[in-house]
């Protein structure tokens, strides 16, 4: 059973499509994975079984009146329990008080989804308001990857990362403020997309407008390349309730994704530059082993491959810069949630919430509008930096973690590699500078280290996620991870 629940989203949809397999049993299969290991990784928040059925049999029905279900016929999909993402589904954002929230409306990601044909199986795990790097909360508690349950998934989409990697759901959705949908996916294995900002609308509501600051965005995570561009092409495009959202990509094959993953006559005409460190992190060994061999394999499969050094400001300065709008931006969320639902949240549920969550919004409510947009200049110097490292190279690879995925209850490191560091998310992260600056970045599995899955983020310009696409189609074809989920020899 477990190789049918790791048939990739692509397969699965032309299948299904192709009636050779039935979208009821394909469902009913992910469902009994789900009842028999669910407690291993602790993935899942809201499981929405029934109404998975009837969709599913919807969509078989179709099918036999010779009706087109759509490129995602029957492929079941994940979506983050951190926004009310699905109306008439419980969202709980992570946090006790909203344990029973009840979402009166569908985002435009998830009309996408279902009307290309996915079938949504619920929802999954996030720290509180997905404030932090590791997946835990007071309401649900800790989601651990599969390949080790005393460790973390990673956060704050940790739950979609680790049902992937378990083969609970086909495809996923996450949100990305600093990291969200690259450090799970690095934690567990499997790959993802921050795209451009604006590429995905996102309708945010009541205020449409705040996640520019650091750039916020959702997107889609998968265990193949593949289908991380068929999920692409589903999701992508302007949406006129985001005022943000920008038109798809022009070129001679439309600007389709899935075409920019057939790179089998193209890869030695891709440049890419490497930064084992961004000139601002120290890396632990077993991680900057496992990305060098990933580069060399990247570079004996045709694209040219230099390393290169990242110009930008003080990491000091940029992480400060990070830390202000971060901060307002959840403490911004709060007060909108506080008034949504009549409440204040701090206040009155503060017993129920972690410390690093009400610190952190502490922190945001501590900062002034000016703090908030002098912060744009430190920014805009590390755009220059970014922009400057791509200038000659079709992507910038990094790797995506300083170190292995931590356990459950370890502190951040405050050393690494021998040398001090701060023990916050920003030394242990490198995904929160690609949050200030907008490029878009696809994480894709590097290797494995002491039985552990190692991450590495493929940058590229603005508004190319093809150039992602292609590079991570490449270092996949080198170096398959495709067998490398532990859930399948159990």
């Amino acid at each position: 059973m477990a190789g049918n629940t790791f048939t990739s989203a692509t397969d699965l949809a032309a299948a299904i499509r192709g009636s050779e397999r039935s979208p009821v049993d394909v469902l009913e299969t992910h469902l009994d994975r789900i009842d028999e290991r669910g407690d291993r990784t602790n993935a899942f928040v809201t499981v929405l079984a029934e109404e998975a059925r009837e969709r599913a049999r919807e969509i078989e029905a179709a099918i036999e009146r010779g009706e087109d279900p759509g490129p995602l016929a029957g492929v079941p999909v994940a979506i983050k329990d951190l926004s009310d993402s699905k109306a008439g589904v419980r969202h709980t954002y992570g946090m006790a008080p909203l344990a029973e929230n009840v979402a009166n409306r569908t985002t435009v990601a998830v009309k996408r989804l279902e009307d290309a044909g996915a079938i949504v199986l619920g929802t999954t795990n996030t720290p509180a308001l997905g404030h932090t790097v590791r997946t835990d909360n007071e309401l649900q508690g800790p989601t651990a990857t599969p390949f080790d349950a005393e460790r973390n998934a990673g956060g704050s989409s940790g739950g979609s990362a680790a049902a992937l990697a378990d083969g609970l759901c086909a495809l996923a959705m996450g949100s990305d403020v600093g990291g969200s949908l690259r450090t799970p996916a690095a934690c567990c294995g499997i790959t993802s997309i921050k795209p451009s900002f604006g590429v995905i609308p996102r309708d945010a509501r009541p205020d449409a407008f705040r996640a520019h600051s650091p750039f916020g965005v959702i997107g889609p995570m998968a265990r193949t390349s593949e289908d991380l561009a068929l999920a692409l092409e589903v999701l992508a495009g302007p949406d006129d309730a985001d005022p943000y959202s920008v038109p798809r990509p022009s070129g001679a094959d439309g600007g389709s994704y899935t075409e920019a993953i057939d790179t089998t006559e193209g890869a030695g005409s891709l440049d890419v530059g490497y930064s084992p460190d961004l000139d601002w992190f120290a890396v632990e060994p077993a991680v900057r082993e496992t990305i060098d061999e990933a580069i060399e394999d990247l570079a004996a499969a045709g694209p040219t491959v230099e390393e290169i050094t990242v110009n930008g400001p003080e990491k000091g300065e940029a992480a400060a810069a990070f830390g202000v709008q971060a901060t307002v931006l959840f403490a911004t969320s709060v007060a909108e949630l506080n008034e949504a639902h009549e409440m204040n949240l701090l206040d009155d549920h503060a017993a129920s919430l972690s410390d690093s969550f009400v610190r952190t919004v502490e922190m945001g409510q501590g900062h002034d509008a000016l703090d908030y947009t002098t912060a744009d200049t430190v920014r805009t110097r590390l755009y220059d930096a970014i922009e400057e490292s791509l200038e000659n190279y079709d992507a910038l690879v990094c790797p995506a973690l300083a170190t292995l995925p931590l356990t459950h209850e370890e502190p951040l490191p405050t050393e690494i590699d021998g040398e001090s560091v701060s023990g916050l998310p920003m030394d242990w992260a490198l995904s929160w500078p690609f949050n200030m600056t907008g490029h878009p970045v696809l994480t894709v599995p590097a290797g494995i280290a002491k039985g552990l899955p190692v991450g590495i983020q493929i940058v590229t310009k603005r508004y190319d996620e093809r150039a992602a696409l292609s590079v991570a189609t490449v270092l996949e074809k080198a170096r398959p991870w495709a067998e490398t989920y532990p859930a399948l020899d159990n």
